[in-house]
């Protein structure tokens, strides 16, 4: 597509001189300048020839038909040059927004994936709405700036090399006399392009801002209300909402400098141009005719409007730019979990897991974890109690890899998780959280997430052994329903329920269960209790829990206490021990 765009080009500027080189002879029969008949040359590709014998054809049909029918041949010759020159120029831009679109399109999918690909980490110190302007309104500044003028980049510089060359050929010291004076204009034309792309900077992190207030209270909307909120909420809403007004407008009135600007700066370089060339020929030191001289105006003239696009262009691009650097903070954003690129193979849980001397930071100073080892036999479930804060998530978190440790090891069958496949690794791994996060999409889609070539018998059974089939028979269109934004149309058992079948059909050698009934009534607490030890049944399992109840079952508890396990045990030699896990029983009890 390139290459055509820039043969169509070529071609356009190839014609629109040819177009204004006709002129000439019209010119000279208006100003009775040409009356002999030049003899005819043979033809070929060299300038002079094909001037020769146009003129040949022009003065013979002048004088055997007279000056109106040689005016009609030459206008003739005019308006197939045209016609050649707009239908390359459309061609020209056929092909470019090809180009264009294919390259807007791979930008949001560059994006896209390396938000996929990027740790958790990097979303803790990010606000969500400034990483939605940046996938969204950016991209499409990009489009609309950047992208809207790789045509004139494409275009312009060809036609003005095209010009350039016919007006050197025309007049050396009259081309040269007029280049000189662009830089100046171009010099003008940038000081004012640097400010917007400043000024659009400002804008677009603003917009961020506003997406991120939107995003908080839409899904706090429950929250607001309930506080009578609203008013708090609109007021900052509109606060920022001017603030990115102001720059707005600062904005539009700066970009709306670029077409008065070179339009005046386009004037005054043609009078200068019109007066020094037109000195020269009334003091005879110019090899040009008034007909030439004129043609070269009109070449000349051709030479301002790509010129003054240029500078169109190039307040445009500074606004893309600064949209093009923000979108940059998320491309090249550091991914902190490096991938071993020859990394072990791990299909299934031989052994088990081992914790060595792991300790971790967040932030790189304060130690959320300190000096923690454990070592989980394959099969075994291992619960992980202990007040907010002290670090059971963490922990979790640290075995799929969502974080990488500071100091110590992680091992699985012996060998670190550093050392295998991250695709792997996490393939041997069942999530089940606190929150269930559901999808906007059909139950069917939701359990089957993460697994290709899921059949419906198989989901269903997944859905028998969490306890889900029944309510989702019992939904309007069974397991094709569209549950809305979150599961938004389930209720919080329904919705942890299909995240265990999810789990179950994945059917993990792992399983992670972070809190995973906390936060339901107990009626859902026993249906999805229920699920959860089918699920748990002969594999080897992490449950981090509040509600001691859950996990007296389990081979071993660790008591978690400001980053580090404090007790180990069964729930009833824990309670024989008469330390920190017996009090927090005897809280829940009373």
């Amino acid at each position: 597509m390139v290459v055509l765009s820039f043969l169509f080009n070529i071609l356009s500027a190839a014609f629109s001189v040819l177009s204004m080189a006709l002129m000439i002879p019209i010119l000279e029969i208006i100003f009775q300048q040409s009356s002999e008949v030049t003899d005819l040359m043979p033809w070929s590709l060299d300038m002079g020839a094909i001037k020769n014998n146009f003129y040949y054809y022009v003065t013979s049909i002048k004088l055997n038909y007279g000056p109106g029918s040689a005016l009609l041949f030459s206008g003739l010759f005019m308006v197939i040059g045209t016609f050649i020159k707009c239908g390359t120029a459309y061609l020209s831009s056929y092909t470019n927004v090809g180009i264009r679109n294919n390259i807007v399109r791979d930008i949001r999918k560059q994006i896209f994936a390396k938000i996929v690909s990027l740790p958790v980490g990097f979303f803790s110190n990010e606000r969500k709405g400034d990483i939605l302007q940046r996938a969204t309104g950016d991209v499409a500044e990009v489009e609309s700036s950047v992208m809207s003028s790789i045509d004139m980049f494409i275009k312009n510089p060809i036609l003005i090399i095209v010009y350039l060359i016919s007006m050197i050929i025309m007049s050396p010291e009259l081309t040269l006399f007029a280049f000189l004076l662009l830089p100046i204009a171009g010099g003008i034309i940038g000081r004012i392009g640097k400010s917007l792309k400043r000024k659009s900077m400002e804008g677009q992190e603003k917009m961020g801002v506003l997406l991120g207030i939107l995003d908080e209270t839409m899904t706090g909307l429950r929250v607001v209300k309930a506080f009578n909120a609203e008013k708090r909420v609109t007021e900052r809403y509109a606060y920022e909402s001017q603030e990115y007004c102001n720059i707005a407008k600062k904005l539009t009135r700066r970009r709306d400098m670029a077409h008065p600007t070179s339009e005046a700066l386009g004037t005054i370089v043609v009078i200068i141009v019109v007066w020094f060339g037109g000195t020269l020929i009334l003091n005879g030191e110019s090899g040009l005719s008034v007909a030439a001289f004129l043609a070269y105006l009109g070449i000349f003239y051709q030479i301002i409007n790509p010129a003054k696009q240029f500078s169109t262009a190039f307040y445009s691009i500074q606004k893309g730019m600064a949209a093009m650097e923000r979108i940059d903070k998320i491309l090249l954003a550091d991914d902190k979990i490096f991938e071993n690129s020859e990394g072990m193979e791990i299909k299934s849980l031989s052994e088990g897991i081992e914790y060595r001397n792991v300790t971790f930071s967040y932030t790189g100073e304060i130690d959320v974890l300190k000096n923690v080892s454990m070592t989980i036999p394959k099969g075994k479930m291992v619960a992980l109690v202990g007040q907010s804060g002290s670090g059971k998530s963490t922990f979790v978190d640290l075995l799929p890899r969502f974080w990488d440790i500071k100091e110590g090891q992680i091992l699985i069958d012996g060998h670190d998780v550093r050392d295998y496949r991250l695709h792997d690794l996490r393939g041997l791994m069942g999530n089940v959280n606190q929150e269930a996060l559901l999808f906007n999409d059909t139950i069917f889609n939701n359990i089957a997430f993460g697994v290709d070539d899921a059949t419906q018998e198989q989901v269903e059974m997944a859905a028998k052994v969490a306890n889900a089939h029944d309510f989702i028979l019992a939904q309007e269109n069974g397991y094709q329903t569209v549950i809305g934004d979150r599961g938004s149309k389930l209720s919080g058992g329904q919705r942890q329920r299909l995240s265990i079948a999810r789990a179950v059909l994945r059917n993990p050698d792992i399983l992670i269960l972070d809190e995973a009934t906390s936060a339901l009534d107990t009626e859902s607490e026993r249906l999805v209790q229920d699920a959860l030890e089918k699920l748990m049944s002969n594999r080897t399992s992490l449950v981090v829990a509040h509600r001691l109840s859950t996990i007296k079952n389990a081979d071993m508890i660790c008591v978690f206490h400001e980053g580090r396990i404090v007790e180990t045990g069964t729930h009833e030699e824990l309670i024989a021990k008469d330390g920190y896990y017996k009090k927090l029983n005897d809280m829940q009890a009373l």
